[in-house]
């Protein structure tokens, strides 16, 4: 099956989803909602269990958070985490059709993901959140990782679409094609913020835009202001 197709996976597609793996029961689960292109399911899937195996815990924000399924796959990796605000300026009115059936299916999510339609400006983080977002377009990719310094939260980000025009890439385009050299520059401006850095990347077959970046504070870094405390729900227009 071509796991980069934009195509939705339907009840169609369940015999491919047969297996006994968490993933089967994912893939069977968003069959069944029928409104989740393929490519999205397997980006959210090899995303979430790398930025699993290096951070549990925490509140998740899943930013340019689409049909919010990178939340909710977080979510039943690391029960430990108490919820996940999912924020995009328009959430797709799908989402609430993949939630119930991820809801149907592991009730345990029930009540614990938050959809909220607002800039990503209006999102207020905590020093303990876990910050993270899958192909948030061009700018949107610094956006987040600013918002996440801003607080000294962890984060991990799947850049895309990639804006080079008047970006500053260092003077590395000699050497590095232009998107690449703007994501060593992302690496590099993390680490002068204090961060630990792991780039990794999920299979190409999926999206060539596979690069994967985490970051946490190192343990010097000191909490913001701004961070040190927060209302998480007032903001926003909350969807059903």
């Amino acid at each position: 099956m071509d796991r980069s197709s934009r195509n939705r996976l339907t009840e169609k597609l369940l015999p491919q989803f047969g297996g006994e793996t968490l993933f089967d029961a994912i893939g069977r689960a968003v069959c069944g909602a029928g409104c989740l292109p393929r490519k999205e399911l397997y980006e959210a899937w090899e995303v979430a269990r790398r930025v699993r195996r290096r951070f549990r815990g925490g509140r998740i924000v899943d930013l340019a958070c689409g049909h919010g399924l990178l939340a909710q796959i977080l979510l039943l990796l690391d029960d430990t985490s108490p919820l996940a605000l999912a924020v995009d300026r328009r959430v797709p009115k799908s989402a609430a059709t993949l939630a119930a059936a991820m809801n149907a299916a592991w009730p345990r999510l029930e009540g614990r993901i938050r959809f909220v339609e607002t800039d990503l400006e209006g999102v207020e983080l905590l020093h303990d959140d876990l910050v993270v977002s899958a192909h948030a377009c061009g700018g949107l990719t610094d956006l987040v990782l600013d918002r996440a310094m801003e607080a000294g939260a962890r984060v991990a980000v799947l850049p895309c679409c990639h804006d080079l025009k008047g970006a500053d890439l260092w003077g590395l385009d000699g050497w590095l094609d232009g998107p690449l050299a703007m994501d060593v520059v992302r690496v590099a401006r993390l680490r002068s913020q204090g961060y630990r850095v792991v780039t990794q990347q999920i299979p190409g077959d999926i999206t060539p835009k596979n690069r994967l970046l985490l970051a946490e504070p190192n343990e010097a870094l000191q909490l913001p202001l701004s961070a040190s405390h927060s209302v998480p729900y007032t903001f926003g227009k909350l969807l059903s």
